[in-house]
C-alpha cells in the first residue's frame, strides 16, 4: 500500500525526489507515498500551463465538451477504487454520504459542466451597429483544494476551469493528495498535454503558486486566514480569485415544528462528512417551545450512529482526517463542557487508534462560547434555546462567516421572511447543505469571494471582452 505517487506535468508522470507519508486516519497505518514538488517542480507545471493555453483556449467549443465528458467517465469507469482509496487517506465511509456518494458527485458535477453554455450575448443589433459581449478564458488558473472532500472539491476547480478553455496547475491538500493524484494518472491518457497540471506539496507550494506571475487566477477552498493570506499575497500580481472559506452555519428551529419530523434532517445537516464539511450545519438554534423535543429526537438519532473504519460497510461515521482537528473538536466540546453545556451524547474519543469522535450534542449552550463562536469542523453540534425568531436571526448573523443558513417551519410565509433576514449565501428550508451543480455557491462577508457551480461559476473563470461596431449582418461563430 506505501506506492510513490507521482505529478501530471505536461501530460507525462513525473517522479520527485522527496515525499512524504500519507497515514490512514482510522488505523494510523501507511497508506502511500506523496511527491513534494520543488519551486523547479511547480515552473515546469506553470510553464506547462502556459503553453497549453492558447491552443486549448481556441479549440472548438464542442471538442472541450467532449473532453470534460472524458473526464467525467474516468469516475464512472475507476469509481469503486477511487472510492476506497478516498476512504483510505480522508476516513469517511464507503456508504451513506461517503467517498462512493463522492465520487458519484464528481461524476455529476463534470457532466453538468461539460453542458454548461457560453453563447455569444448580444447587446445591441440594430441600425446603429451591433455589440457581441464574448467571455473568454482568464488563462493559466491555479487551485489549491482542501482535505474534506479531496476529490469533489477538485473537480469543482477543474471542470469549469477546462470547460471555459483555461489551463490548471493543482496542488492538492497535504492531508490528502493521492486520490488527486491518482487521478492525475488517468487524465494523462484523455487530455492535451499540459491543459491540466497536478504537484503536491506543503504549503509553501501554495504560497508559490499564489505569487507566480504566470498564473492569471487562484481557486481555493479552505480557511479564513488562508484565504486572506492568498488575497494578499495574490495582490501585486492582481490576480482573480475565487475563495470558498470558512463557514459557521446556524439553523433556526421555529416553535410550529414537529421535532421527530425534522431530526434527521437535522442530524445529516450537521454531521455530514463527520461535520467535516463548510456548508454543514455548525450552531442550531432552537424556539424554547420545540427545544426538549429537538435534543431529544436529535439524541435519539446521534447516540444509534455506528463509528468506524470506513471500508466497513456497517460504519456510518468514520474518524476525523487528521491530528490537528482531532484536537480542535476535544478541544472545544471540553471548553463548553467546562463552561456549562450539557452533553446531550457523545463528547468522548472512540478507541484508541484512528482519530475517532463520537457524535456530540451539546445543550445549555450561550452565544459566547467558543464551540458556537468558531467552527469546530467535526461531530460535534452546539443546541442553543431562543425565546424568539428575531432572537434566533440575530444571533445567527452575529458571526464573521456567512456561508449556508436554515430555517425550519411548516409556514412558508416565516420560512421566506428568516431566509432573507439571513446574512449568508445560501438558505435551505427544512434542509440544510444541499447543493447542486446548476445552483451559485458561495459566501459573503468572511466566507469567500465569488461563487461556484451553474454558469455563474463558470463565468469566474473568464474575463469580458465586448465588441462594438459590427455590421448587423454579421455573424460571429460561437465558442
Amino acid at each position: 500500500m506505501d506506492h510513490q505517487y507521482q505529478f501530471l506535468i505536461d501530460g507525462d508522470l513525473v517522479a520527485a525526489d522527496r515525499h512524504s507519508g500519507i497515514h490512514n486516519p482510522a488505523t494510523g497505518q501507511p497508506l502511500g507515498q506523496c511527491p513534494i514538488a520543488t519551486r523547479d517542480d511547480l515552473e515546469r507545471a506553470v510553464a506547462a500551463a502556459k503553453t497549453a493555453f492558447p491552443q486549448w483556449r481556441d479549440t472548438a467549443d464542442e471538442e472541450r465538451q467532449a473532453a470534460c465528458h472524458r473526464v467525467a467517465q474516468l469516475f464512472e469507469d475507476h469509481a469503486e477504487d477511487i472510492a476506497r482509496l478516498i476512504t483510505q487517506e480522508q476516513g469517511k465511509t464507503l456508504v451513506g454520504i461517503g467517498s462512493r456518494f463522492e465520487v458519484g458527485g464528481c461524476a455529476a458535477w463534470a457532466r453538468h459542466t461539460a453542458d454548461l453554455p457560453m453563447p455569444i450575448k448580444v447587446l445591441q443589433n440594430n441600425h446603429e451597429g451591433r455589440v457581441e459581449m464574448l467571455r473568454k478564458p482568464v488563462g493559466v488558473v491555479g487551485s489549491i483544494t482542501p482535505w474534506n472532500w479531496p476529490l469533489l472539491i477538485a473537480v469543482w476547480h477543474m471542470l469549469p476551469a477546462i470547460r471555459s478553455g483555461c489551463t490548471l496547475v493543482m496542488k492538492p491538500s497535504p492531508y490528502t493528495p493521492l486520490s488527486t493524484l491518482y487521478i492525475g494518472q488517468l487524465i494523462a491518457g484523455v487530455l492535451p498535454k499540459g491543459v491540466v497540471n497536478i504537484v503536491s506539496g506543503d504549503d509553501q507550494l501554495g504560497a508559490w503558486m499564489t505569487e507566480h506571475e504566470d498564473i492569471q487566477k487562484i481557486v481555493f477552498t479552505g480557511s479564513i486566514p488562508t484565504g486572506r493570506r492568498i488575497m494578499g499575497a495574490a495582490a501585486p500580481t492582481l490576480k482573480r480569485l475565487t475563495l470558498e472559506l470558512g463557514g459557521n452555519d446556524a439553523g433556526i428551529v421555529l416553535p410550529d415544528c414537529d421535532p421527530s419530523a425534522i431530526a434527521e434532517g437535522l442530524f445529516w445537516g450537521a454531521f455530514i462528512n463527520n461535520g467535516q464539511t463548510c456548508a454543514a450545519l455548525k450552531r442550531l438554534y432552537v424556539h424554547e417551545e420545540v427545544f426538549e423535543g429537538v435534543c431529544t429526537a436529535l439524541a435519539g438519532i446521534a447516540s444509534q450512529i455506528p463509528v468506524g473504519n470506513g471500508l466497513d460497510e456497517a460504519n456510518v461515521l468514520g474518524p476525523l482526517q487528521n491530528e490537528m482537528q482531532f484536537r480542535k473538536v476535544i478541544e472545544l466540546v471540553d471548553d463548553a463542557k467546562a463552561n456549562g453545556a450539557r452533553v446531550l451524547t457523545g463528547g468522548q474519543t472512540l478507541g484508541d487508534i484512528g482519530y475517532f469522535y463520537a457524535p456530540t450534542l451539546l445543550g445549555n449552550v450561550d452565544q459566547g462560547m467558543r464551540i458556537v463562536q468558531e467552527e469546530q469542523f467535526g461531530p460535534a453540534l452546539p443546541i442553543i434555546k431562543i425565546s424568539s425568531v428575531e432572537e434566533g436571526i440575530a444571533l445567527a448573523n452575529d458571526s464573521e462567516t456567512g456561508l449556508g443558513g436554515s430555517v425550519w417551519t411548516n409556514d412558508g410565509d416565516a420560512a421566506r421572511h428568516v431566509a432573507t433576514q439571513l446574512e449568508c449565501g445560501s438558505v435551505w428550508i427544512n434542509a440544510h447543505g444541499m447543493i447542486a451543480p446548476h445552483v451559485p455557491f458561495g459566501g459573503v462577508k468572511s466566507s469567500g469571494i465569488g461563487v461556484e457551480f451553474g454558469e455563474e461559476g463558470l463565468h469566474e473563470y473568464t474575463t469580458i471582452q465586448a465588441i462594438h461596431g459590427l455590421s448587423p449582418s454579421v455573424e460571429v461563430p460561437q465558442g
